[in-house]
């Protein structure tokens, strides 16, 4: 996950480079939440630190778990309801969603607040569908 991240930061300076005046990038993480490379959080925060004239960059985490008895988690705004080490660190790397995703999410149904993160758990399907679609439509947002 480590070595994703670094890529990931990679390519996202190169285009913040060449394209300042856009919303930043949105990179999303769909994990089994085990890094095997190191803890992820201090090159996640390298990646956050790519900026646009627009903002930082987004990062996304979807966790899925191999605990089927989990109940899915969209948009937390803690990491309360999260039971293992991995989905904390994910949330906790997850970035805050910005007002104009914050509100597509609220239009689809979420119960979204100002400190709800770009984070999924468990989810399904139709789920994650939704789920990036929310994070990957920067053509609405201005």
């Amino acid at each position: 996950m480590c070595a994703a991240l670094q890529e990931a930061e990679k390519l996202a300076r190169e285009w913040a480079q060449s394209h300042q005046g856009s919303f930043p990038p949105i990179v999303i993480n769909i994990t089994d939440g085990d890094s095997t490379d190191g803890n992820p959080s201090e090159v996640a925060e390298r990646l956050k630190a790519v900026t646009t004239a627009d903002g930082q960059t987004l990062l996304f985490n979807v966790h899925i778990s191999s605990h089927a008895t989990a109940s899915p988690i969209n948009f937390p705004d803690s990491d309360a309801q999260l039971a293992d080490e991995p989905a904390k660190v994910l949330f906790q790397i997850s970035s805050i969603l910005p007002p104009t995703l914050r509100e597509q999410a609220q239009q689809k149904g979420y119960p979204v607040n100002n400190n709800s993160r770009g984070f999924a758990f468990q989810v399904d399907s139709p789920t994650l569908i939704e789920f990036l679609q929310i994070g990957t439509r920067p053509s609405n947002l201005r």
